[in-house]
């Protein structure tokens, strides 16, 4: 805005994720930003299976909220509801606004304070290290990485990936997937597919444990990584003025130009959002661009013929493979080795992301 009279408009943001932070730091000094989020920092997500095998990645890729976002208000607290003029939060504390952007992602719960968080990725760190075999359950985007990652770095230990579907990498087509197993296969990841694991009947032999999956295989290992899809963090919705404009599958309804549909000062974006696109950072990263520049429209009085809509997404997606492979699925072809490694595998895009943010890319 810019300012409409001698106020800045009250803009509430909820979630302080990949897209939320971009469009927080993008608005802290066009508006009278309330920046909600349980966790005192904000974090490269794709850098997280990185951090696992070398936590000290974790300093650049694990950052404080106030080291890009400078002049607004933070409230590290959990938002419960919403009504038509203002949030409420956990600890009983409510926020009024003019404009409201929704971008919660999905559930995961994690520690409050950054120094808690890189702890975890020590622990994690640990336990890989101490391990001579590993266990993955999930075949994603999740396990596949970390897969490459432990294989990569410690290619001593024996690695066991089971996935419930017929192929890994289900998001993205059939020649990426075949891809992806021929590189694990290659570095002695043992992969079982259309099989699930039951964490409930792990039994101990010799100090190993012992995993039984629903084929009735026995696999044993020192420890294990549950790597499955984490739940959209849209639940707390129900009990909002935003109950309706949930779709079958949790995700909030929205416009071309990133609002919830029906309401003209309220958005969402990033994963929550029912975009027909892959859920990937990078493009969550475009929708915060996007709604940000609608916002500075709508809040210096522009008219909505003024404000930019949004393209879902290619089906462009890079899997790392290790620090120097990756799958890449480009809308005409499909690589794997050293050229896509290029694009994302080295600095996982962390350099690139911190600069977005206004930080030093080291």
């Amino acid at each position: 805005m810019e300012e409409m009279g001698s106020e800045k408009r009250r803009l509430v943001v909820i979630g302080g994720g990949i897209a939320g932070s971009l469009l927080a730091k993008s608005l802290q000094f066009h508006a009278d930003v309330t920046f909600i989020d349980p966790k005192e920092y904000f974090e490269i997500t794709w850098a997280n299976l990185r951090t696992m095998v070398e936590p000290s990645f974790g300093e650049r890729s694990v950052i404080n909220h106030r080291d890009y976002y400078t002049n607004g208000r933070i409230v590290t607290s959990t938002a419960i509801g919403i009504t038509e003029t203002e949030v409420l939060t956990a600890d009983d504390f409510s926020f009024p606004y003019d404009y409201l952007v929704i971008a919660t992602g999905h559930r995961d719960p994690v520690p409050k304070t950054r120094m808690e968080r890189l702890k975890e990725y020590q622990a994690e760190n640990e336990k890989i290290k101490s391990a001579q075999s590993v266990l993955i359950v999930g075949g994603g985007p999740t396990g596949v990485e970390l897969a490459g990652e432990i294989s990569a770095d410690f290619p001593e230990k024996h690695v066991t990936l089971v996935h419930s579907g017929s192929r890994l990498l289900e998001f993205i087509g059939p020649k990426a997937s075949d891809k992806a197993l021929q590189w694990l296969t290659s570095k002695r990841v043992d992969v079982k597919l259309e099989q699930r694991v039951d964490l409930n009947s792990v039994t101990e032999s010799n100090g190993s444990k012992i995993y039984h999956t629903t084929a009735g295989e026995s696999i044993r290992a020192d420890c294990h990584f549950l790597c499955t899809g984490k739940p959209l963090g849209s639940g707390w919705l129900e009990g909002t003025i935003l109950k309706s404009n949930l779709d079958s599958r949790g995700r909030l309804m929205v416009d071309e130009y990133l609002r919830v549909k029906g309401r003209k000062n309220i958005f969402a974006i990033g994963d929550i959002t029912d975009v027909p696109e892959i859920k990937q950072g990078y493009l969550a990263q475009k929708h915060a661009l996007v709604a940000a520049g609608n916002l500075k429209v709508l809040m210096a009085g522009g008219k909505e013929r003024k404000m930019s809509s949004y393209k879902p997404g290619s089906t462009t997606a890079i899997v790392s493979l290790g620090r120097r492979d990756a799958v890449a699925q480009f809308p005409y072809t499909t690589l794997i080795g050293i050229v896509p490694g290029m694009i994302k595998s080295r600095d996982l895009f962390v350099g690139k992301t911190r600069k977005q943010r206004g930080l030093q890319p080291h």
